[in-house]
């Protein structure tokens, strides 16, 4: 009796004919680039094509949107920073606007001005 021909090894057979006739793929054809010529991949390649251009704009996608999160965190902080440098030159605005200290500033130059001791007139 012949162990070949029973039942039970005839997918051991097919097997071997299947690496020997190149329909398998093993890490040796990717590595090496021949899995690009077996015909399971030249037919998926639209496929594959068609994935790797979706990564390729997934990739590209996610960087522009942490450049608009990275220049949307800088105009912020900007925008913070000038809306406190407008108070503080509002508040010192308003501080030698005073009449207080429009007299002192007109004193110290030595400008002689006077105050006006008559009130203001409305015209009709």
């Amino acid at each position: 009796m012949s162990e070949i021909g029973t039942p039970e090894f005839e997918d051991v057979n097919v097997s071997q004919e299947e690496a020997k006739n190149g329909k398998r793929v093993g890490v040796k054809d990717f590595i090496s680039g021949k899995i690009l010529t077996h015909e399971a991949i030249v037919g998926q390649m639209s496929y594959i094509i068609f994935l790797a251009i979706i990564a390729i704009f997934y990739i590209a996608n996610n960087y522009r949107y942490n450049n608009l999160l990275r220049t949307e965190q800088k105009l912020r902080k900007e925008v913070k920073d000038l809306r406190a440098e407008s108070i503080t030159t509002a508040a010192k605005l308003m501080s030698i606007s005073r009449q207080s200290e429009v007299l002192k500033l007109v004193e110290s130059k030595g400008l002689n001005l006077k105050e006006s001791t008559v009130p203001p007139k409305k015209l009709n």
